[in-house]
């Protein structure tokens, strides 16, 4: 039996899934899909979904552009939902939002930050400041300037963590600098932050 015979549909023959940005983890959207926006999406690796309100299957971003091209198709433990991992070609929101999901109801962690999570959310914000290049962002101006000069900044801030750790003062002020300028590097080269992360826990399992 397939991957695909093991998906357990509802009545109305639809299976919810949660769309993910393969690159960031960021969820994207909630949809629903039937039997056959699941085969096209395989098939195609662009992901497709089934309008309950239209009755239809619908190619995400076949009116505004913005496809999402599927990494992954992974099923749930129980089988009765999917999740696409995807590199979006732009926003997933009919807002223009990044991500559906970007009203905060409850925010538990913030007392607590998690890493991880916060370099993320710096980082999906700094490719969005390199996509509309904002006249009033440091970032944007930073990134127009060129590697060359970002990479200088990296350096630069590199230097004030090394002065701080001996004057034994702002040493969390000055590496989370450092850690700003080494993700608008990172961004203004292409290279996607998942990257540099799998690059370390191949190294360190």
């Amino acid at each position: 039996m397939s991957a695909l015979e093991g998906i357990r549909y509802s009545e109305r023959g639809l299976v919810p899934v949660v769309a993910q940005d393969a690159n960031t983890g960021e969820v994207l959207m909630f949809a629903y899909a039937n039997m056959e926006a699941v085969e096209k999406t395989v098939e195609t690796g662009e992901a497709h979904y089934h309008s309950r309100s239209r009755g239809k299957i619908w190619r995400k971003g076949e009116t505004s552009g913005n496809i999402q091209r599927v990494v992954e198709v992974r099923l749930d433990c129980d089988g009765d939902a999917l999740l696409y991992r995807v590199e979006p070609a732009g926003p997933a929101c009919h807002t223009g939002e990044n991500s559906c999901f970007f009203t905060s109801l409850a925010n538990t962690y913030e007392k607590d930050p998690s890493l991880s999570r916060v370099l993320e959310r710096l980082a999906r914000t700094i490719a969005e400041r390199r996509r509309e290049m904002p006249e009033d962002s440091y970032t944007a101006e930073l990134i127009g300037r060129g590697t060359e000069r970002v990479a200088q900044k990296v350096g630069e801030e590199a230097v004030e963590v090394i002065i701080a750790a001996l004057e034994g003062k702002r040493l969390a002020e000055e590496s989370a600098d450092l850690l700003y300028h080494l993700l608008v590097l990172l961004e203004e080269r292409g290279i996607k932050l998942a990257k540099v992360a799998k690059v370390l826990d191949e190294r360190h399992r």
